[in-house]
């Protein structure tokens, strides 16, 4: 399977968007053919003294979860970007940096595990920040980031909630956050952070020192330039695409759902890798907790790859959330590959019904394009139709308004699956 090279997130807050909300994307580039689900994990409380068994080793379980939508690879406990009960969407990428070395495939949490720690114990934006950075210190980073495959890296991350967004950045076990209050901000596969940031992995600027990555003569400490020289120096990255699209789409201060889901769509940036773009999401977070009583968050995803030829989906959690079967793959439990040591000595089926049916789609663009097409634009007439309907559902929203959403993702997932048959 081709590695790509990094994924993108995006968070756009007021100025820049309509009705004072904040938008959060990203698209999740994987191995091509690496199948991504879409669960829901209600909150949950633990005794003390229980373990949590992440991808591959063990953390302590916190007292507490809040439920969570996630997308992530079937093969991993942790996920590529999601979403919390409380508002909080974490997205994240690869980063490669002056210290990746050989110790970077020892298991340790990879940062989709992090991420998900991060929702599953952050009340909002600033608390999965210290939910993150805490396990990393404490545990590290590390292991095989594809199955089977030595492929790792270090990890930066967007995380947002309705009120701030922050960027995290590392290098290993050094970190630093910036924190954004306003206007637009995104991150690829390189460090963006410099001279400007609120919080740090403690001593930073001193370790850094000892490890003879810094001198004062060097100048004011710069996070990127210190971790990663080349990080900042390509004027044409995909990061330096994706700013401009938000930008663009942001200049008059309406920016919204479909405005982030046709920067996700958008091929000539390479911010689409078409079937390499194994999943992708976008959600709407109300400007304040107060607002946030009154309209929910909703949450859209695809499930699928190549977010130009899938059709995002809404979730809204509520006392009866659940996003149905047919995003999620198979439980093979401690038969998986993954678990039994030596770990992946042996494949085994992770294609889910929606993935299954969306390749019948993707052989059909082949086969036939002019009927592939015909059914992509019906697709995304659905889209279009269902978020004005959101949209109206969620400005005069009160407490029965969640029985008209609780199974919602589910069902557009029937109504895809539908539209698939006819390929």
């Amino acid at each position: 399977m081709a590695e790509p090279k990094s994924c993108d997130t995006f968070v756009a807050l007021p100025p820049a968007t309509g009705n004072s909300c904040v938008v959060f994307g990203k698209n999740s580039d994987r191995p091509g053919n690496e199948v991504q689900e879409v669960i829901y994990r209600p909150s949950a409380k633990y005794d003390a003294g229980t373990k949590l068994q992440c991808t591959y080793i063990e953390v302590d379980q916190a007292a507490s979860t809040y439920a969570v939508v996630l997308s992530k690879p079937a093969w991993m406990w942790g996920a590529e970007m999601g979403a919390n009960e409380k508002g909080v969407c974490i997205g994240n990428e690869a980063v490669w940096t002056k210290i990746n070395s050989e110790d970077d495939l020892v298991e340790r949490l990879l940062g989709m595990d992090l991420l998900r720690l991060g929702l599953e114990r952050g009340g909002n934006a600033r608390e999965s920040v210290d939910v993150i950075t805490s396990h990393l210190e404490k545990y590290g980073q590390g292991g095989g980031c594809i199955e089977g495959g030595d492929w790792s890296y270090h990890n930066s991350f967007i995380i947002a909630d309705g009120s701030e967004a922050w960027v995290l950045e590392t290098a290993c076990q050094f970190w630093v956050a910036e924190k954004i209050t306003e206007g637009v901000r995104n991150i690829s596969n390189q460090l963006t952070i410099t001279t400007k940031f609120d919080l740090s992995s403690p001593n930073l600027v001193e370790k850094a020192t000892e490890a003879g990555l810094y001198k004062e003569s060097d100048g004011p400490f710069n996070f990127a330039r210190v971790f990663d020289e080349s990080s900042l120096a390509s004027k044409s990255s995909r990061y330096c695409n994706g700013t401009k699209l938000l930008k663009q789409f942001s200049s008059n201060g309406t920016f919204g759902v479909a405005d982030m889901m046709k920067i996700l769509r958008d091929d000539d940036s390479g911010i689409n890798m078409g079937s390499g773009t194994c999943g992708s999401q976008v959600s709407l977070l109300p400007s304040n907790a107060s607002a946030a009583a009154i309209s929910p968050c909703c949450h859209w995803f695809t499930a699928t790859p190549s977010p130009d030829v899938s059709l995002f989906k809404p979730f809204i959690f509520g006392p009866s959330s659940g996003v149905g079967s047919l995003t999620i793959s198979p439980d093979y439990g401690l038969k998986d590959p993954r678990v039994v040591k030596p770990r992946f000595q042996s494949k085994v089926e992770r294609r889910h019904e929606l993935f299954k049916g969306h390749e019948k789609l993707q052989s059909l663009l082949v086969q036939d394009e002019a009927k592939a097409n015909k059914i992509i634009q019906n697709l995304k007439e659905l889209e279009s139709n269902c978020i004005g309907d959101i949209e109206e559902i969620l400005k005069n929203f009160d407490e029965s308004s969640f029985a008209k959403v609780s199974n919602l993702f589910e069902h557009m997932c029937n109504i895809e699956l539908n539209f698939y048959k006819e390929a």
